[in-house]
């Protein structure tokens, strides 16, 4: 389990750098070996998959976590219900999982329970003393600016996850640099929808890819 640290965002992402020559074989072969558990992800909450419009609507969507009934909850009850909290935690942490299994990061299958080398973390917040209640309303108008940076972060990272798969292939090697970069993507990813979606916290998130 990683802690988190004093003085640090409420939802943090670390992924194992994979040391030695990588699965060149699975990685050759990873769009079609991803599609099983990504059809396990889609079952979840099948509509986000089928009907998303964008990367940043898959990110925030699929999995099945709930965010609308947790608006209402938090506006007219202040609470934020344990289980909820549970559901919403897994899910993330499962579909991380399967965003570095896809993004070249590691070669062992996703897992849709154990952490394996995707060290996600969230911290559970006090509804009463910690979370606004009118500003669930407002979150997701908020964070417009993170949208706007990551839309082109994203398309940053798909190109080098191209490269990535070239290098897998031809080398064996997933250039630390490029690995960093895209962990710090989903590390910026995590952060606004811990804001903006899971609700978890009421601290803007900061614009950077490190911890």
């Amino acid at each position: 389990m990683h802690a988190m640290t004093a003085g640090a965002y409420p939802a943090s992402l670390s992924i194992d750098y994979p040391e030695g020559d990588r699965n060149r074989l699975t990685t050759f072969f990873r769009l079609f070996m991803v599609i099983p558990i990504l059809v396990i992800l889609a079952l979840l909450n099948p509509e986000s998959m089928l009907e998303r419009e964008s990367d940043w609507e898959f990110f925030c969507a699929y999995g099945g976590f709930i965010f609308l009934p947790l608006v209402l909850m938090i506006l007219f009850r202040r609470k934020y219900p344990q289980w909820w909290f549970d559901w919403n935690l897994a899910m993330v942490r499962f579909s991380t999982r399967v965003t570095a299994y896809f993004a070249l990061l590691r070669d062992e299958y996703p897992s849709t329970d154990e952490e394996q080398a995707v060290h996600l973390q969230i911290v559970y917040p006090d509804a009463q003393q910690d979370l606004n209640r009118w500003l669930p309303l407002v979150k997701w108008f908020l964070a417009i600016p993170h949208y706007i940076v990551l839309f082109f972060l994203y398309i940053v990272a798909l190109v080098v996850i191209i490269l990535a798969w070239f290098s897998i292939v031809f080398t064996g090697r997933y250039p630390r640099e490029w690995f960093d970069l895209i962990v710090g993507v989903e590390r910026w990813s995590l952060r606004v929808a811990a804001y903006a979606f899971l609700l978890i916290t009421d601290e803007y998130p900061p614009f950077r890819l490190s911890e």
